[in-house]
């Protein structure tokens, strides 16, 4: 092979053949540990286009590493050169679109994914045949590919495969003391990766599993109210149906007992919505001590740190249950939505008024796809009918939810609020 200024290249050295290997393998590991920003968010496969956009980009930066070939290509002449940048092209496209034709990574392979596997690993190979010992990193990238692609119990023979390859590889094309770098390389980055997306899986499973246990509790929640209703209401309005037919009966030729069976009917009726209405104020009611010993739980278990400060003296018992709700209203939104690390919850009081205030570190704002839904909306009303206010939006890196109370004169709103 000779360049345009007449220098021999079509055997380099051992020292050079490496460096150009070890750029490689320095783009897939750029490459595999940029994988958690670029697909952190698409876990639950909300929006798969645009998860395959962001890998296509973040994919794409490890290319950086393939301009010394494309410098390499620049000293081609005539046709050499156009089969190398052809050569180039095709594997640049195959090494983009083979992890892309993925929908994720827990999805079956698609059969056209298995084809452009195929047609990648035939130009991995071909191409250090075809140009020299300075295109011997495409193995490496191979080595990866495999690791995103094939499924789980296929992948070691991938890797294997990529190894065996190299090892025929180098001695073949004159570089044999590039081959151990090059078969190490690619062997640690491809288990790197399948590690890596095992992790992944094994994440994306955990989600789908607390999914069903949240459906699963509500459910139980439901079936618990509509037991509770049954059991205060039953007796109730089986009552008022008794006397309301033996009312019927009376009222032509009993008109006072008649009337006295309509006044126990009110009386049961009224009974019936007072016990439906304590029951509701049991559901609704947030006991402020229970809810942050919940909210420390609950965030402890999404590996979130907690902080919590209460100051002053203890609150009235209607604040405290509606200071209870605003912390698992917005514990519940840092859960579901913020991706948050840590999380300071204040609770304090003054003379004129009760303060609570719940800041945490994550993205602000809801992710993309988010439904918004009525839970601060329902605390808004709730603490505006105690005469008060809530204070909510993003902050400098993370979000702030502010509720104050007003004591002493707003205690008679209060109470009604909760």
């Amino acid at each position: 092979m000779r360049g345009q200024g007449g220098h021999d290249k079509s055997h380099a050295g051992p020292t050079t053949t490496l460096t150009n290997a070890l750029s490689c393998a320095s783009a897939y590991d750029a490459g595999a540990m940029t994988t958690r920003l670029f697909d952190s968010g698409d876990l639950d496969g909300a929006d798969p286009g645009r998860s395959r956009r962001r890998r296509a980009f973040f994919s794409s930066l490890g290319l950086v590493y393939l301009v010394p070939v494309a410098a390499e290509i620049a000293d081609y002449s005539g046709a050499r050169m156009a089969m190398a940048i052809a050569g180039l092209i095709a594997f640049v496209g195959l090494f983009l679109a083979t992890p892309l034709s993925m929908r994720s990574w827990v999805e079956p392979v698609r059969p056209r994914t298995y084809a452009l596997l195929a047609a990648f690993a035939v130009l991995a190979a071909a191409l250090p045949f075809a140009f020299g010992p300075q295109w011997l990193g495409t193995p490496i990238y191979l080595s990866m590919v495999f690791a995103m692609t094939l499924p789980m119990n296929r992948v070691v023979w991938g890797i294997g495969g990529t190894a065996v390859l190299i090892v025929v590889q180098c001695p073949l094309i004159g570089a044999p003391g590039a081959l151990w770098p090059i078969a190490l390389t690619a062997l640690s980055l491809g288990l790197f990766m399948v590690g890596f997306r095992h992790a992944r899986t094994l994440v994306q499973q955990l989600r789908e599993a607390r999914g069903e246990v949240a459906r699963l509790a509500a459910a139980d929640e439901r079936l618990r109210i509509a037991r509770d209703l049954h059991d205060l209401l039953g007796h109730s309005l089986s009552l008022i149906v008794l006397k309301s037919e033996l009312a019927r009966r009376l009222g032509e030729r009993d008109t006072e007992r008649a009337m006295a069976e309509v006044s126990d009917i009110e009386s049961v009726a009224r009974r019936s919505l007072a016990d439906v209405r304590a029951a509701i104020s049991g559901y609704r009611r947030r006991d402020l001590a229970e809810e942050l010993d919940g909210a420390r739980a609950v965030l402890a278990a999404a590996e979130v740190e907690a902080v919590v400060r209460r100051s002053g003296t203890p609150l009235p018992d209607q604040v405290d249950g509606l200071f209870g709700w605003a912390v698992r209203e917005g514990v519940t939104n840092i859960v579901r939505h913020a991706r948050a690390r840590r999380v300071t919850i204040t609770v304090g009081r003054t003379a004129r008024e009760a303060a609570l205030e719940i800041v945490d570190d994550g993205r602000g704002t809801a992710g993309e796809g988010h439904v918004p839904g009525h839970g601060l909306e329902g605390l808004a009303e709730r603490v505006a009918d105690a005469g008060g206010t809530v204070a909510a939006g993003p902050r400098g890196g993370g979000f702030r939810l502010a509720v104050r109370v007003p004591l002493g004169a707003g205690r008679a709103a209060v109470e009604s609020a909760t």
